[in-house]
């Protein structure tokens, strides 16, 4: 499965528009943008990307919360959780509930790009 499709969901417009940046410089198209785990599973059924990369922690509805939610409305979505550093526990969390991968920030464009290439070839 290619993925070129991706939803980009965290709550600092800033962190958005560097992933956004990095994403479309190697050629890969964001079908949407949201800023919380509720807003995400929205456009994830109304847009229905190859892949989200999502932050864990959120208002609202957090990351893992919003990843179980988009899981348990397509079991084969792809996920990328991104965290800060030192969160291990909920990156753990994460994987669990059925994360691909993680990213830790400060985004750095080569382990983005690692980390999409590993979950399309598991896909």
């Amino acid at each position: 499965m290619d993925i070129n499709r991706i939803l980009i969901v965290d709550d600092a417009a800033f962190m958005r528009m560097m992933l956004k940046n990095i994403l479309t410089k190697n050629g890969y198209e964001i079908v949407a943008e949201a800023d919380n785990g509720a807003a995400a599973v929205g456009m994830y059924k109304s847009q229905k990307p190859d892949l989200v990369i999502m932050d864990i922690t959120m208002p609202g509805m957090n990351g893992i919360d919003g990843l179980k939610a988009i899981r348990s409305a397509d079991p084969n979505a792809n996920v990328i959780m991104c965290s800060a550093m030192g969160q291990q526990a909920m990156v753990m969390e994460a994987i669990q509930a059925g994360a691909k991968d993680f990213i830790v920030k400060p985004f750095q464009q080569e382990r983005i790009l690692q980390a999409i290439e590993r979950v399309q070839s598991r896909a």
